[in-house]
């Protein structure tokens, strides 16, 4: 796509014209990539999960026939601009890629970036045709300010520093608050504040940062509430050798168990609760910055000594394995704290003659100088398999180019939140190219994602793509000079770029997919060390991995940054509302790679649509089961797995990875401490974990917590034998005739009809579900259902026991509802026993069980009595509405009548196995703020599949 044309001495001695000569990649002379895309015009309706208002509606927006639901809704609520319903609302794909593209095309012009105006139109439409065709996307900030009147913010991650001053503290306070307003995340170090053990110079004892960790944490938790775009995203990072660095590791984990005892007391703890706000330090992720010297006496079992801020002593010294312990027990916990491995990341610096890594970005993958930026983009890797399940590594390598040209151009014109960050980021020019569909790729060629072939084809890819980006650097350098802090740090950057070249080297291809990859990779890095000290390199920085949540979907990638696949079955939006199941679109692609045939890729397919796992599916091999294991179910990544992955990728990365390694929810803190150990062996640069279901709000750890405590009587009393004879239950039928309400309802676009019974005396006696067709296995299932709760029901088992068992039970389908009273459903038995305790239980006992309609919510806000409106509300339904009598001749209990009209959905059934694939990380989600949606992991972050909303990261 690209040749270099610099300003160097070509042969025969003549200078040539400067600029880069561009040339095409997907484009044809004369035809605007436009006009070769088949357009339509959609409805984009959003509803608030709250009171099913509409918050969001723009009809008519434009988009290619080929972006899904999905992608069209999220850039149409997130990235158009101008006010709703006015004529400067952007209405089309194209407006907003004309506006942004625009700005990198007129900037290029400008700075000599281009060698001719053909090369700026070539430019321009490559640009454009990639962004249109979902081939790669820039980070957020970048559709929501590039080419508007607001500041031109390009970056998504911010990195700020703190000194041990009052000043220099309140500073930080205001930069975050800047940063949060605009809809991005930073990170910060505060080990160079002085412990809560030192004096100060007035003779007092110092505040330490863990007290001042709560002052950036409230403003975090105000500045989200008010955000527009999403919610605050922050890291606070703390050196092993810290005075108060106990204290730090144990600060959320204490925070976590506060939850629980305010839960259990009362206290409205779930996520928007009025209360949850009482809770501290909830809006950040934490990290340990862990020195080689810490690690090496964890492993030798000796100790280790905490150093004062000021002069560096020595003052505490302490058990390494004790306090290793102490942060893979506060891990298992709650998932906090993360771990830095600071000497690796010093070791591939680029710049250390400026200054120390002392920090990273919310999520860990950008790491480099503080009070700086880095702008991101996102590769998807699926546009670049072939029909013939080869990889185009010549386009790869072409669109590589483009992406780092036009990455550099924006620096140029881009603003940023102070200037201490526009300074040091216009001088080093940090770039993150990283990718996407990882996890896709390899399943449709076949590789497992924990196998050796898995792991060398993320290897070449990645290599690759640095190689490629830092020899465009290099060729840059010669157009428009190296970095400014370039000369400096010439000697470790081009230490930096060996160390790369020397990884790729030791680098062996493992089949047919991967070995043109390696080829290219190795001489792109043997071009990129030859310009390079030639030239110099225009960015200290040029790659990394990004959990790539909004912009993912916005590309309609199948899994994010370099995650495995979440799991095998999804659930798919459709034109006009409503979802579907489907099998991935990789699996049935990787069966034919294996060698399947079509009868029996289909026999596959519809065993994996009905059970959610490829275990002991028809004619599928044993052996290739690990080809579609995924992050959660039946055959889970084990945590090792993930590490290897990102060990593979590491050292060919400028930066980190955003990735979080998943636990089962058996996992011991000796496993925790085994993954931290094995990381930091393995080179990694940043490490994260979660264990399952760590976190408040999951009943079955509770429960179980409380159970194991609960098994520990301080006395064994002496065993008494005692015969008790235990009254057999009765079973109480209903008559014949017996009043009966059907409710019609929806859950995440499945509809069903319930039909419940009660005695004439009162009290519910019988339950009947109808969902799908008659003879499916979700009709059955939803029968056999109906009779266990009937039964249990006139044998006596009140019904606020079966609402405690399953209110709050996950599986899909989930999400919202068309009841007004319950707007959101985890799952259908999660609204149905909602909509019966709403329907057949007291205020009090609901109550008990936290469950409310919509008005005693609403009552609830305004500080009314929520009990006074229900006993109205009552009173008026029974003077206005008697009992509705239904004839039965047969007292079994029988389906309701089928309604006259269905929606299809394919493989809607929410079976064990989906369950068990949408547990962990997924389980623990949030609801996001916006939708209402079960939001899912991306990276260290979460995001909202329904509306692109994310927990912090781009």
């Amino acid at each position: 796509m690209t040749e270099t044309v610099s300003g160097s001495v070509g042969r025969g001695g003549k200078r040539a014209p400067k600029g880069l000569k561009i040339r095409r990649i997907h484009t044809t002379p004369g035809v605007h990539p436009y006009d070769q895309v088949r357009w339509e015009h959609r409805d984009v309706v959003m509803t608030n999960w709250r009171d099913g208002s509409i918050n969001f509606e723009q009809r008519g927006v434009e988009f290619p026939d080929s972006w899904s639901v999905n992608a069209a809704n999220i850039v149409t609520t997130k990235y158009f601009r101008g006010a709703v319903g006015t004529p400067q609302r952007e209405v089309s794909l194209r407006q907003l890629v004309d506006r942004v593209v625009g700005a990198y095309t007129r900037t290029g012009r400008e700075h000599g970036y281009f060698a001719s105006e053909e090369d700026a139109e070539i430019f321009d439409h490559e640009l454009k045709h990639a962004l249109i065709h979902q081939v790669f996307s820039f980070n957020s900030p970048v559709w929501f300010n590039v080419g508007t009147a607001s500041p031109q913010q390009v970056s998504a991650c911010f990195i700020l520093a703190v000194d041990d001053q009052m000043e220099s503290i309140l500073e930080w306070y205001k930069e975050e608050g800047v940063i949060f307003k605009g809809g991005s995340g930073s990170g910060v170090n505060l080990s160079r504040i002085r412990s809560s053990k030192e004096l100060l110079s007035s003779g007092g004892t110092a505040s330490g940062p863990v007290s001042f960790m709560r002052g950036a944490d409230a403003s975090a938790g105000t500045i989200k509430s008010g955000g527009a775009t999403r919610r605050a995203a922050k890291m606070v990072v703390l050196d092993v050798d810290h005075p108060d660095i106990e204290e730090f590791i144990e600060t959320k984990a204490r925070e976590e168990d506060k939850i629980r005892a305010l839960r259990d007391a009362g206290f409205d703890m779930d996520l928007g609760g009025r209360d949850i706000v009482s809770v501290q330090y909830q809006n950040a992720n934490n990290s340990v910055r862990v020195s080689d010297e810490f690690m090496r006496s964890v492993e030798a079992g000796g100790d280790f000594g905490l150093r004062a801020r000021l002069s560096g002593e020595v003052i505490e010294r302490v058990d390494a394995k004790s306090l290793f312990r102490k942060m893979a027990q506060a891990a298992w916990e709650c998932a906090d704290p993360g771990v830095q491995y600071d000497d690796t990341i010093n070791d591939w610096h680029t710049c250390p003659e400026t200054g120390r890594i002392t920090a990273s970005n919310p999520c860990s993958e950008y790491v480099h100088l503080d009070n700086s930026s880095c702008n991101l983009a996102s590769i998807n890797l699926l546009k670049f398999l072939g029909e013939d399940d080869t990889f185009d590594v010549d386009r790869f390598v072409k669109l590589t180019e483009l992406i780092i040209t036009a990455m550099d151009i924006s620096i140029t014109f881009a603003d940023f939140p102070t200037s201490k960050i526009a300074e040091t980021t216009r001088a080093y020019r940090q770039l993150g190219i990283g990718y996407a569909n990882l996890g896709a790729l390899l399943m449709a060629t076949g590789h497992a994602y924990d196998s050796d072939g898995g792991r060398a084809v993320a290897a070449a890819i990645t290599s690759l793509m640095t190689g490629v980006s830092y020899r465009r650097s290099a060729e840059l350098a010669a157009i428009v000079g190296p970095y400014d802090g370039y000369k400096r740090n010439a000697t470790p950057h081009k230490r930096v770029m060996r160390k790369h070249a020397a990884a790729n080297d030791e680098l062996r291809a493992a089949d047919d997919l991967d070995r043109p990859i390696l080829a290219e990779a190795t001489k792109q890095w043997q071009e990129c060390l030859k310009l390079g000290e030639k030239n110099g390199y225009r960015n200290a920085q040029a790659s990394l991995l990004a959990p790539t949540g909004t912009i993912g979907l916005m590309m309609d990638c199948d899994t994010t940054g370099i995650e495995p696949d979440l799991a095998l079955v999804k659930f798919k939006k459709l034109v006009g509302g409503g979802s579907m199941q489907i099998v991935n679109q990789t699996i049935p692609r990787a069966l034919r790679r294996l060698g399947y045939q079509p009868e029996q890729v289909e026999a596959i397919v519809e065993y994996i649509a009905e059970h959610g796992h490829v275990m002991d599916a028809p004619g599928l091999r044993p052996d290739h089961y690990e080809v579609f294991d995924c992050a959660m179910g039946e055959r889970a990544i084990a945590p090792m797995g993930h590490v290897r992955m990102m060990a593979a990728t590491q050292s060919f990365l400028s930066g980190a990875i955003s990735k979080t390694v998943n636990l089962p929810e058996s996992a011991t803190v000796e496993d925790i401490e085994q993954v931290y150990l094995e990381g930091w062996k393995l080179g990694l640069k940043a490490l994260a974990v979660y264990r399952d279901n760590c976190k408040v709000g999951q009943p079955l750890s509770v429960s179980k917590k409380g159970g194991e405590k609960a098994a520990e009587p301080a006395v064994a009393p002496e065993p008494v034998v005692q015969v008790v004879e235990v009254a057999k239950p009765t079973r109480r039928r209903l008559p014949n005739q017996r009043p009966s309400s059907t409710t019609r309802f929806t859950v995440g676009g499945a509809k069903g009809y319930m039909t419940a019974s009660s005695y004439p005396d009162d009290g519910l006696g019988e339950v009947f579900l109808k969902m799908s067709k008659q003879g499916s296995t979700l009709a059955g299932v939803m029968d056999a259902f109906s009779v266990a709760i009937s039964v249990g029901l006139q044998y006596g088992v009140p019904l606020e026991t079966y609402v405690s068992k399953f209110v709050n039970m996950r599986f899909e389908p989930a999400g919202m509802t068309d009841d007004p009273d319950v707007r959101m459903a985890a799952s259908v038995v999660d609204y149905i026993f909602r909509r019966l305790a709403l329907d057949h239980l007291p205020y009090e006992d609901r109550a008990a069980l936290g469950v409310f309609s919509a008005a005693e919510r609403a009552a609830q806000q305004r500080g009314e009595d929520p009990a006074a409106v229900a006993e109205v509300l009552d009173t008026a339904a029974l003077a206005q509405s008697a009992p509705i009598e239904e004839k039965v001749t047969d007292p079994t209990p029988r389906p309701a009548p089928s309604p006259t009209t269905t929606e299809t959905h394919a493989h809607s059934n929410g079976t064990p196995h989906a369950l068990e694939s949408h547990q962990g990380r997924t389980a623990d989600a949030p609801l996001c703020l916006t939708c209402g949606t079960k939001m899912r992991p991306a990276g260290s972050c979460y995001v909202c599949e329904g509306c692109g909303s994310t927990s912090g990261c781009s």
